[in-house]
């Protein structure tokens, strides 16, 4: 595989940020919920106690996405430059990408911490679906996006629902 083309082989930019993305919403989310607590509350319009039963409702009513969607690549990967351009722009916005975000990571990098459980294997591009850091589902390739989604369904129908 050549190095040549590493610049342009790269993660689109938009699904590469995805995670801390949706992190940085979860954040202000929960700093909106804050400021509606204290405004109530200095307007007089709500009690201390019911101020904390709501902090509390609207702590656990952000959504946490809990299943991810790792994508072990490398730089060089023609069939991850192809997942790049066929599917990637599209997974965020997809049931799929929803139910478990798109996560990638490099093979010859520093493998993430909460990932030290699932085996990397040296062929790309590898599909490893994690709930709660448990191993629910690998696909080894891209055979192609009808195929991908298919495939992608199958294991995403192994999660609780």
């Amino acid at each position: 595989m050549s190095t040549a083309q590493t610049d342009r082989d790269g993660p689109p930019p938009a699904v590469a940020s995805q995670e801390s993305i949706r992190m940085r919403l979860q954040d202000m989310q929960i700093i909106l919920y804050i400021a509606i607590i204290i405004f109530r509350i200095w307007t007089g319009a709500m009690t201390l106690r019911f101020a904390a039963v709501f902090a509390v409702f609207m702590s656990l009513s952000a959504s946490v996405v809990a299943a991810e969607m790792i994508m072990f690549e490398q730089p060089g990967c023609v069939w991850c430059k192809r997942f790049n351009e066929e599917v990637a722009p599209a997974w965020p916005k997809t049931e799929q990408g929803k139910r478990a975000p798109l996560r990638r990571v490099n093979i010859h990098d520093t493998i993430p911490a909460d990932l030290a459980d699932i085996p990397v294997e040296r062929f790309t591009p590898t599909f490893v679906l994690v709930d709660d850091g448990q191993e629910i589902g690998r696909l080894r390739g891209y055979p192609g996006d009808q195929f991908f989604w298919a495939l992608v369904d199958e294991m995403l129908a192994k999660l609780d629902p």
